[in-house]
Parts: structure tokens; C-alpha cells; sequence
């Protein structure tokens, strides 16, 4: 494979870092007081925006010099920042001022300290990423102190920090505005690694991603180019900031000279039909959303219900992430919303992960109808990989994006029409991930039989290629596959849809997990009124679930089922199902059921507490959760040989 230019529009100041487009942008006469972030925040009556705030691009641009200025006087270029903002403006300049800075950043969703158990992944950030400094508010420095007092580990992860203080950074800043007076630095460079972005934690626990600054400059020059953004485009987001598809639309709006209008996962969460408001009243024209997100709009969008008169007419691009995308779900959307001006061509099933920064591919075309799009296994393709395309948009999967489907045990190459795993090879690769060398020798170096020259990223997704447009299909995780009773093999995700759609009223949408323990197919279901107590409804509403997935997936059967309360399936902070989590939990007795029933024969492989047996069949007790995770991961990337003897380990 050829890497061409990365230079793809003569019209954009293409740069090598994201950071350097900042100050072209700003120093334009018509960009000064351009907005670049709008950030939204919702009232919780329903009754419409409440405040908002702005910043232009002449605005970040002055506050990325001056926070890179304030931190370089106690930091050198290189250290490791960990950042612990909440979503706002402020998280916007930080993470800008960093890259100005040329310091390594780690931006990661604060946890909440006064829930159990929430403390584990700041506690693995502290001790993976050794960072020079913490930058937060000074409640939250406050808490962490607090709540590592009494820990001698603790302390020891604590020792040497230097704490930022976000008020204290934005008195200094203004400060440095006003006088301004700025520290020379030589900023970030392209081979840089600028960046540490944590996997969502799917698959299992989350880990940190080495991005460098070229790697996610390109990045986002593709998506530019596959979205068809300019400074025209008004984006709406309110994914999380801190990684993957959320981070990647902030340093998309600004390579793009777009508009982005931000909110709150949480504001979408509590009243879904803030998004379409945003889209409506700033007339967005592109926006993200994981592809959960549809069937909850559907049930809880109202449209005829608000202060504001829904049109969703601007939207040119829709981006479905979070893969697998179901096309009922997308054509129940359409159905609902095209009353209100929503266009079936704007839909984008797209498809990204951490390893190759985020963005890999999307299906959409600016020439063309979402309608056109063939379905397989009742999904919508992500990609289309065709060359005979005369648009400009397919060199880049020509010259920048190799997207091959592979033998997951042989290594070899796979014809159009068979399933494999999903190889990328492109500039956007990450280079690894830090503290996992043999992980990161296996993901990060795949190669194939026959062309060992080559260097793939292999992404543990199973997918295919099809037809003669040669569209990719994102099928789901190679872990996360379910064999059964009669050797077919079915992602989680069919059951769990097939599990819902059984009984709507009663089940969350989203919320429900299946996966096996050892012979026996589990599903764990979250209750909408986790006060529903009547026995006999219960017990129908499981007998439900096993008799619609028997029917629906050619007499697959369900072993045990599980109705818990609200919000206690496990999930990624971008809303993921986590099955391996969720299986855990039941495994370490931590549910605390409404209901549950075990069915026929599989009551033998059962034991009462449901629990345990996985792990100490064997007498193994708990493995170490890293190495349980990097042995996990590794034995879907080696030989058939190789895995067995890693899974007999375990």
C-alpha cells in the first residue's frame, strides 16, 4: 500500500499538528470573531435551552497560547498532564493548550468518589500514565486528597503531583491575556505523542492508546474529507469529550474552520430532545450520535411536545457510530423524523475505534441516498471500499485506508463474501498501547500470510465485504461471539434486541446483555420499574424472553435469565454495553436480582449463586484484572494453537 498526499483540498491550510490550523484560523479577518464551540446548557423542565456560552476562534487561540505559557512555567515539554474536567469550554482550551504546550495529555471523565468501586480506573490512570501533573477543579483535588488519605498506595500514586488548580489556571490565563506576555516553547511536533486516549472498555478493561500528533491530524483530515465539512458546517455534539468520536469532533471542528454546538451526555440522556432542539435552532448539518441513540429519540423525542418546533431539514450527515447499525432501527428513525424534515440521505453509518485515533470509514456519500444501501444480517454497511467510484473521496481508501477482512487463525486474506476479522493499515494508526507490549506487538503489528512487509492494526472486529460497490459490514466483536447448543455462531447483540423487542413496555431499550457462561446462554436484563414485584408477571416476562429468542435465532436456547434495576447492566462511558463487565458481576455474586429463572437441563451447570465457577473450576481464584485482560485480548490474535493454551491458563 501507497501513502499518498495528505494534502487533499488545496482550499485548506493543511498542517501536520491541529494545533497549527488554530492560529491560521484566528489571525483571518472573517475567523476572529467566528464562534468555533458554542456550549449548551439544557433547563430540566423540558421547556427549552436555558444559557449558553461561546468561545470564537480568535478567543481559543489566545487561550491555548496563554495555558501553554502558564503550564510550561512548572512542566517541560513532554511531561504527562492528567485532566479531570468536566465537559465545557474549559476542557475545550485545556486539551488545545496542552498540544500547544507539547505536552502529553490524558483527558479522562472524572469518576464520581462517592460511589463504590467508581475509583478503580482513576486509581489504574495514576499508576499506567505517571503523570507530572493533575488538572481539575479545586473541589474535586480537594475529594482525591480526601479519599487517597488513608491509602498508603494511594499516597504513593499522589506523591510528587503537581496539582492545577482550573480557576487558578483561568486567573493566570487572564492575567497572561492581558499583559501579554507569553514563554517561548517549540509546541508539539508531529511525531509527537501527544495524546493518550483510553479504549471504551467494551471488550474489557479500558486501555491507554499512544496517539501522536500527525497520527491525529490525519485523522481528522480524512473524516473532513469523508463528511465533506468547510467552514460552512454547523456541528451538534454532546458525546463525551474525553476520547474517541467526542474528542476526535472537537479537533475536526477546528481543521474544518466549522462551528461546533456542545452539550452534556447527561443533558441528552435526561431529556433526548435537546439534540434535535440544537439541530433545529443553530441548523446543524452534522452531528454524531452512537446508534443506540436512535430507538431511545424514537421513544422519547415528542416530537409534537416542547418549546420548540422541530426541523431537522439541515442535516446532511447523521454519523452512526458505535457499530453494529441496525437497519430497523435506522428506518424507524426516518419514519418518525421525516415529518419533521429529517432526509434518508443524511444518515452515515460510520465506523471508527481507538487504535486507528477514530475515524476509519463511513458509507455515506454526498452524491448519494442512504436508501441505495444493502443490508446483511439486518445491518447497514459502514463503509464502501469500491475503487470504480469516479468521486474524489474514494482515493482515500485507495491511497491512505487499507481495509482488508482476515483469517482470524491463518492470517490470510479472505475473499468478497466470507467473514473475517477487520485489518486497517493507514497513517491514522496509533502507535500502541503503553504499558502492553506484547499486546501492542499483537494488535498493532498484525501481518499477513504471504506479506509480511505490511503492518496492520487488527481491530477484533468481525466483519465482511460485499458486492460490487464492495460495502463493509461491521458485525461485532470476535470476543464477544456466542456459540451454541447446535455450533452456530451469533453476536450478543441479535439476542439482546430479540430480548427487548420481546417485551418493550417492561425492558430499557439498550440496557439488557447476553453472553455464555460456560455451556449456558445467559441474559441480563434491566427492569424499566425495578418496583414491578408480581412473581407471576416476572416469571412470564422471562419465559418471554427464551421463547422469542428460541424463535427468532433458529432454536437458540437461553439457559438462565436475569431482570436487575435499572442501571445495573454495565456500560462504557460512551454508553456500550459491557458484557464481560456485566458477566463479571453476576459471576462475583453483585447482583442483587428482581428475578431470575434458570431453564431445563442447565440448571446442573448452574450453582445457586450463579457465580464463581468460571474461575474456580480450575482453582485459579481471580486473576489480576490487567493480565486477565491482556491475556484475553491476546488469545483472539494469535494461532488457533496459541489461543487454546491462553484460555487453558486461564
Amino acid at each position: 500500500m501507497r501513502h499518498s498526499s495528505e494534502n487533499y483540498d488545496p482550499c485548506y491550510p493543511d498542517q501536520p499538528v491541529v494545533d497549527l490550523y488554530l492560529p491560521i484560523w484566528a489571525n483571518q479577518p472573517s475567523f476572529k470573531s467566528k464562534e468555533a464551540f458554542v456550549w449548551v446548557e439544557d433547563k430540566d423542565d423540558a421547556t427549552g435551552v436555558s444559557s449558553r456560552s461561546t468561545l470564537t476562534y480568535s478567543q481559543l487561540n489566545s487561550s491555548a497560547q496563554a495555558i501553554a505559557s502558564r503550564l510550561l512555567i512548572s512542566l517541560q515539554r513532554g511531561d504527562t498532564v492528567l485532566i479531570l474536567c468536566p465537559p465545557g469550554l474549559q476542557l475545550v482550551q485545556i486539551i488545545f493548550g496542552c498540544q500547544r504546550a507539547g505536552l502529553l495529555s490524558v483527558p479522562i471523565c472524572p469518576p464520581d468518589l462517592s460511589l463504590p468501586n467508581h475509583h478503580h480506573h482513576l486509581i489504574r490512570v495514576l499508576s499506567q500514565t505517571k503523570p507530572k501533573a493533575v488538572i481539575s477543579h479545586q473541589d474535586y483535588i480537594t475529594g482525591i486528597l480526601r479519599y487517597f488519605s488513608s491509602s498508603s498506595n494511594g499516597k504513593q500514586l499522589l506523591q510528587n503531583l503537581k496539582w492545577v488548580s482550573v480557576d487558578d489556571l483561568k486567573e493566570d490565563v487572564d492575567d497572561l491575556n492581558r499583559s501579554s506576555h507569553a514563554i517561548s516553547y517549540d509546541g508539539c511536533k508531529a511525531e509527537d505523542v501527544h495524546l493518550i486516549q483510553y479504549t471504551s472498555g467494551a471488550t474489557g478493561i479500558p486501555k491507554p492508546v499512544l496517539v501522536t500528533a500527525r497520527s491525529a491530524a490525519h485523522n481528522v483530515r480524512a473524516a473532513r474529507k469523508a463528511y465533506d465539512l468547510d467552514p460552512s458546517s454547523v456541528i451538534i455534539s454532546w458525546l463525551p469529550q474525553y476520547h474517541d468520536c467526542g474528542l476526535m469532533f472537537l479537533l475536526l471542528t477546528v481543521v474544518s474552520g466549522a462551528t461546533c454546538i456542545l452539550s452534556s451526555p447527561g443533558s441528552f440522556v435526561k431529556r433526548p430532545r435537546l439534540w434535535l432542539e440544537l439541530i433545529t435552532e443553530f441548523k446543524g448539518n452534522c452531528t454524531p450520535v452512537p446508534s443506540f441513540a436512535l430507538p431511545l429519540v424514537v421513544r422519547r423525542g415528542r416530537i409534537d411536545q416542547g418549546a420548540i418546533p422541530l426541523n431537522l431539514s439541515s442535516l446532511r450527515n447523521l454519523i452512526l457510530i458505535n457499530e453494529p447499525i441496525r437497519e430497523e432501527a435506522v428506518n424507524e428513525f426516518i419514519d418518525t423524523f421525516s415529518v419533521v424534515g429529517l432526509n434518508s440521505a443524511c444518515i452515515s453509518p460510520s465506523y471508527g475505534l481507538a487504535e486507528n485515533c477514530t475515524f476509519v470509514s463511513t458509507s455515506w456519500r454526498k452524491t448519494s441516498s442512504s436508501t441505495n444501501m444493502p443490508s446483511y444480517k439486518k445491518l447497514l454497511p459502514s463503509a464502501r471500499l469500491s475503487s470504480n467510484s469516479s468521486e474524489q473521496y474514494e482515493e482515500l481508501y485507495d491511497n491512505e485506508m487499507d481495509i482488508i477482512i482476515v483469517n482470524q487463525d491463518t492470517h490470510e486474506l479472505v475473499e468478497d463474501g466470507v467473514e473475517g476479522e477487520i485489518w486497517i493499515s493507514s497513517p491514522s494508526n496509533a502507535t500502541g498501547y503503553l504499558g502492553y507490549p506484547y499486546l501492542t506487538s499483537q494488535v498493532f503489528q498484525g501481518r499477513l500470510q504471504g506479506r509480511v512487509s505490511y503492518q496492520y492494526v487488527r481491530t477484533s472486529d468481525k466483519g465482511i465485504v460485499i458486492g460490487k460497490e464492495r460495502y463493509l459490514f461491521v458485525l461485532g466483536r470476535c470476543l464477544d461471539v456466542i456459540t451454541t447448543q447446535n455450533h452456530q455462531e451469533i453476536h450478543p447483540h441479535y439476542l439482546e434486541t430479540t430480548a427487548y423487542k420481546s417485551c418493550p413496555k417492561l425492558l430499557r431499550g439498550g440496557c439488557i446483555a447476553a453472553f455464555k457462561i460456560q455451556e449456558t446462554i445467559v441474559i441480563v436484563a434491566e427492569l424499566q420499574r425495578s418496583e414491578e414485584r408480581d412473581a407471576g408477571v416476572l416469571r412470564r416476562l422471562c419465559e418471554g424472553i427464551r421463547e422469542a429468542v428460541w424463535k427468532e435465532h433458529n432454536k437458540v436456547e437461553v439457559g438462565l435469565v436475569v431482570l436487575v434495576k435499572n442501571g445495573s447492566v454495565e456500560k462504557t462511558t460512551s454508553g456500550k454495553i459491557q458484557r464481560w463487565a456485566t458477566k463479571n458481576k453476576l459471576v462475583g455474586g453483585e447482583f442483587n436480582p428482581v428475578s431470575q429463572i434458570r431453564f431445563g437441563d442447565h440448571k446442573k451447570n448452574m450453582p445457586s449463586s450463579a457465580v464463581k465457577f468460571h474461575l474456580e473450576k480450575n482453582g485459579k481464584g481471580k486473576i489480576k484484572h490487567e493480565k486477565q485482560e491482556e491475556l484475553i485480548h491476546a488469545s483472539s490474535m494469535t494461532p488457533r494453537t496459541n489461543r487454546l493454551s491462553l484460555m487453558s491458563f486461564l
